[in-house]
C-alpha cells in the first residue's frame, strides 16, 4: 500500500508540474502574441502610398509580422494578431474610412495567411512555407480586386456621395492609364497587391527561422 501511495503521489506531482509549465508557456504564447498584435499596429502607422499605384492603397509590413506569428503559433495566432492590430490602429488614429479601410484590412490579411498556414502546417519546411506564401499572395491578390471593386470602394463612395468614376479619376491623376474600373484592377489593384505581400513573403522568409528559434526556446523554459 504504501508502496502504491509514493507511486500516486508522485504521478500526481508531476502532473502539477507539467499542467503548470503548461500554463505558463500558455501565458508565454499569449504575450508574444499580443506584442506582435501590437507592433504590427505601430508598424501600419508608417504605412506609405506607391508611385503611380492607386493613392487609396497604402504599402506597410504588417503582414509579415502576422505570417510570423502564424508560423510560430498558429492560424488561431495569426488572427488573434490581426483582430488586435485593428483595434489598436482605431483606438490610435482612428478610422479615415468609417470602418471600410479596417474591414478591408481583415480580409486581406486572413487571404493572405490563411493559405499559407494551410500548406506550411501539412509539412513544416522551408519549400512548403516558400510555396504557402506565394500561393497566399496570389490568393490575396486576387480577393482584392473583388473585394475592391464590388464591397469596399461601392461601400465608401455611397459613404462619402462618390461614384466609382470619381475613385477611378483618383487613380488615373497618378496613372493616365487607368481609365476605368478594369484598368484600376489591371494596373492597380493587382500590382500593388502582389507587391505588398510579395516584399513581405521575402522577408518573412528571411526573418522568420533566426526569431522563431530564440522566441520558442524563451516560452519552452
Amino acid at each position: 500500500m504504501k508502496q502504491t501511495e509514493k507511486v500516486t503521489v508522485t504521478q500526481t506531482k508531476e502532473k502539477t508540474t507539467a499542467l503548470k509549465s503548461t500554463g505558463k508557456m500558455q501565458i508565454k504564447e499569449l504575450t508574444f502574441i499580443a506584442l506582435m498584435g501590437a507592433l504590427s499596429a505601430v508598424v501600419m502607422l508608417f504605412r506609405f502610398p506607391l508611385p503611380f499605384l492607386p493613392p487609396f492603397l497604402s504599402f506597410d509590413f504588417a503582414g509579415v509580422i502576422e505570417m510570423i506569428g502564424g508560423f510560430m503559433f498558429g492560424p488561431l495566432a495569426a488572427f488573434l494578431i490581426i483582430i488586435l492590430k485593428i483595434l489598436l490602429q482605431l483606438v490610435m488614429q482612428g478610422s479615415f474610412s468609417l470602418g471600410t479601410g479596417e474591414l478591408q484590412s481583415l480580409i486581406l490579411s486572413c487571404s493572405y495567411v490563411m493559405p499559407a498556414f494551410i500548406f506550411y502546417h501539412v509539412r513544416k519546411t522551408r519549400k512548403s512555407a516558400a510555396v504557402g506564401m506565394a500561393v497566399g499572395t496570389l490568393v490575396v491578390s486576387v480577393v482584392a480586386v473583388f473585394s475592391n471593386l464590388y464591397m469596399i470602394i461601392p461601400f465608401y463612395a455611397t459613404l462619402f456621395n462618390m461614384t466609382m468614376d470619381d475613385i477611378v479619376a483618383m487613380c488615373n491623376a497618378v496613372n493616365p492609364a487607368v481609365q476605368n474600373a478594369l484598368s484600376m484592377a489591371i494596373l492597380g489593384i493587382v500590382p500593388f497587391n502582389i507587391l505588398k505581400y510579395g516584399v513581405s513573403s521575402v522577408v518573412t522568409f528571411l526573418l522568420y527561422k533566426r526569431l522563431s528559434r530564440p522566441i520558442k526556446n524563451f516560452i519552452q523554459k
